[in-house]
This record gives structure tokens, sequence and C-alpha cells, in this order.
């Protein structure tokens, strides 16, 4: 998690008493400015004017739980630690977790085609999915180091901001309906279909499971000691960053990279302007001299 906010913005309404909210309120503009601000430095998201009505529904009911009348003393309560577990609520609400098994399937397409056949032999391929969300993307990524490389020394390491997704990533316990973009081989060598209570789920298969490696790791923040990658998939996460914080983010994971070792975005992300130390392997996908 990031640092402690810093003390209370002159600018937010006095804390009153607590009174029950039974529907959303409406947010303030400095409410916005202090909410927008706090999430910008802990977890580098850029919050648009646009997004109020985000916020809003996803705090909401934190609100409600509180029993406060304002998203003045909802902030008011994260900066004063009287809950220190709701900072991490907070957080793990306003970022987003949005994917799918095989999304952006060109890039597993190209990791099994052209980086998987290049490989170093010799020693364990490591490979970081750094904004993992709810697991989607590390089990595919296992999925297809699996069927590439059966039991040669392969692992991936899983990291996302938030605990609440990571928690449900590790359990590799999924509804039915997320598997259909699953290439049937692998549905069917990987994961397990729930029968009884658990019909209409599927669960990843355990030996592959344990081959995964989940950790809470903050991008805008000093990274751990996780050590080098040949692979690194960092996808669909700096759309919500600015320039700054893209450089700041892509440089510390870099330090990560092996020469010769790939970093993978997603097809909406560039890093035109973000870096100058990789160069472009197709769009997308980017090779540490």
């Amino acid at each position: 998690m990031g640092e402690q906010p810093d003390s209370r913005s002159s600018s937010l309404p006095t804390r009153r008493p607590a009174v029950a909210a039974a529907r959303a309120l409406p947010i303030t503009d400095p409410e916005f400015q202090a909410i927008r601000t706090w999430i910008h430095r802990v977890a580098g998201i850029n919050l648009s004017n646009q997004k109020k009505a985000l916020v809003v529904g996803r705090l909401a009911q934190r609100l409600r739980y509180h029993q406060l009348d304002s998203y003045g003393e909802y902030f008011y309560l994260l900066q004063s630690g009287a809950y220190p577990g709701e900072l991490q609520i907070a957080i793990d609400l306003l970022t987003t977790n949005e994917t799918h098994f095989f999304r952006e399937p060109k890039h597993f397409a190209f990791l099994r085609d052209n980086i998987l056949p290049r490989r170093p032999l010799g020693r364990m391929l490591r490979v970081w999915s750094a904004a993992s969300s709810s697991g989607e993307e590390p089990y595919s990524i296992a999925m297809t180091l699996g069927a590439a490389l059966g039991e040669a020394p392969w692992e991936v390491v899983a990291s996302d901001l938030s605990s609440r997704v990571l928690e449900r990533a590790n359990t590799g316990h999924y509804s039915l309906a997320l598997a259909k973009s699953i290439p049937r081989p692998l549905l069917q060598a990987y994961c397990l279909k729930g029968v009884g209570a658990q019909e209409g789920t599927f669960l990843v298969e355990p030996r592959l499971r344990s081959r995964v490696q989940f950790t809470q790791v903050n991008l805008v923040g000093p990274l751990p000691q996780i050590g080098a990658f040949e692979i690194i998939f960092l996808r669909n996460v700096m759309i919500y960053f600015d320039l700054p914080t893209k450089r700041e983010v892509v440089a510390r994971v870099l330090g990560h990279l092996r020469p010769g070792g790939h970093l993978i975005v997603g097809h909406s992300e560039s890093l035109n302007g973000v870096t100058t130390a990789l160069t472009t392997v197709v769009p997308s996908v980017y090779r540490k001299p």
C-alpha cells in the first residue's frame, strides 16, 4: 500500500455526527478532488473529472456501512487511522479489475510461437504478470507455458495492488461462464469442472495452480525483491496513469527484466515517449537489448 494520506484538507466539510444514508449521496468538487489526489498518490490512478459517477458508485456502500453523511467524512475517516483496513478497501473499490481468460489472444500466441522456442535453456523461466487482477491473465500464461514446456522449470509471479482480487485469484475458482475464452485443449487439460454444490464453476488444476505465486505489489512505489524475469506482462494498467507515472512504473519494472527479455503491454497501449530502453518487436511487444 502507498503512503498514508497527508493531514486533512481544509477544503473538506467539517465532520458531523454520522447519519445513515438510504441512497447514494452526491459528491462535491472539493471532496472529489481530495479523493482524486489521494488515489493518484497511493495507486497512480489518474481519475478524470468525468469519473465522479464512478467514485460515487464505488464508495457509496462504504458511506452507508459507516453511516456517514458525506464523502468528506469518509475521506476524513480514511486519514484518521480509526479503521486501518478501510484504506485497502477503498483502494480495492477504486481500482478497475476488468479482465478475462486469454484476453488479447495474439499475445499468448506470440508467447507460444515466438518467445518460448527461443528461451534461454538451463535455467528457470520466470514470467511476471504485473497487473494480474483476479488471476485470469496469469493462469492463461501458465496454461500456455504448461502446454509448451510441460515439466521444464518455469514459474509465474502474479501481482496486483488489490488484496481482494488476489484472494480470489489464489483460489483458482471461477464461474464456468468465464471458461468460454479458454482454448478447448487447454480447458480440458488444466481445468476441473465443478459438480454437485460446485456445479456451474470450474477450478484451475492444482498442479498448474502451484506454479503461479500471487503477491501484493504497488507498481507506483518501491518494488519488492521479486527477482528477474524473461517475460513481463504489463497490460491494460498504464491507461490509468499519467505520463510521468507511466515513465516511473516502466523504469521500475524494467529493473526486473533480464537482458533479451520481453515486455508485453496492452494492444491499446504504447511505450512511445515512455522509455527508450526497449526495442519494438511487434506492436505492444518490446525487447530489452
